[in-house]
């Protein structure tokens, strides 16, 4: 199923956006595709500017939330038994956050789960490393949303030396069948790479560190991290290459300016829940007959 472009609400006549699926091509990450080379300030997709990069953000939201209220009402009703998983990655400072905000912000709450996956508590280490995962996944009808992720078992134990290269470079493998037996019992997965320059980064931590009202958001670390640019460009590289598949692919999201990956991020998921071809579910009732008896009771 396909929201007919009259449900699109219209823009300024000078501005250009491709359709939700052009969107999701022209972001999607193949094997073989240079991580390093992505142009982190390009507008794929859309021909305009902030200003109305922003407002396209809103009225998108408009769309995303009906598509949302679908999946949400066939799951209720058992007439699909559908879900969507969203994993956001990125460098410090990428925008993660952001998008959570303005973008899952939109979403009605009642269908959302977002879980934030940061240094696993004793309990978790105790168990696999996906054991954490497994238990905050999104069920049928909701929309689930990993600010980072299962990849950080990866990322994070391969940079900081948590586990041994055998351990850690298993896990691709481990994954690559989780999320494919995810897919198989209904889960659409969308998983979202925010892709910075060195210099946009550089503009962000500074910020944090001048603003009393950011300081809370930065820590050490990042100068650390940061330090190690290119082993960290080589990671995500080697991430993208071993674990972007048809049921699970890898979008890598230009995020230099805010706007427009917040617009991308709506635009690939819009994409992904049309792909489900959910319509509004029947009820199990005659309207006519129920309307009847609405009006004896006025």
């Amino acid at each position: 199923m396909e929201i007919r472009p009259a449900e699109y609400p219209p823009l300024a006549a000078n501005v250009e956006q491709a359709p939700p699926a052009q969107v999701a091509d022209a972001l999607r990450f193949d094997k073989g595709d240079d991580f390093a080379r992505i142009d982190t300030r390009a507008t794929p997709g859309f021909h305009g500017g902030k200003t109305e990069g922003r407002e396209a953000h809103v009225l998108d939201n408009e769309v995303l939330g009906d598509l949302q209220e679908r999946l949400f009402a066939n799951a209720l009703t058992g007439t699909a038994e559908k879900s969507l998983l969203v994993v956001l990655q990125g460098r410090d400072s990428a925008g993660k956050g952001g998008v959570v905000k303005h973008v899952v912000g939109a979403l009605s709450p009642h269908g959302v789960h977002v879980a934030a996956f940061g240094v696993p508590t004793a309990e978790e280490s105790a168990h696999h490393f996906l054991w954490r995962v497994y238990r905050e996944l999104p069920r049928y009808g909701h929309v689930g949303v990993f600010d980072r992720s299962h990849y950080e078992d990866i990322l994070a134990a391969r940079m900081h030396g948590l586990v041994s290269r055998e351990v850690w470079e298993g896990r691709y493998d481990e994954i690559n069948e989780f999320e494919e037996g995810l897919a198989a019992n209904g889960t659409e997965i969308v998983k979202i790479m925010l892709t910075i320059s060195k210099e946009e980064q550089a503009e962000r931590l500074g910020d944090r560190l001048v603003r009393q009202d950011k300081h809370w958001k930065f820590s050490r670390s990042d100068i650390e991290d940061r330090e190690r640019w290119d082993e960290y460009t080589e990671a995500f590289q080697d991430v993208l290459d071993r674990t972007s598949k048809r049921n699970a692919p890898w979008y890598v999201v230009p995020a230099d300016r805010k706007w427009y990956s917040r617009w991308a991020v709506v635009r690939i998921l819009i994409h992904h829940l049309e792909k489900l071809g959910l319509d509004w579910p029947e009820g199990d009732f005659d309207p006519m007959a129920e309307m009847e008896r609405l009006l004896r009771t006025m």
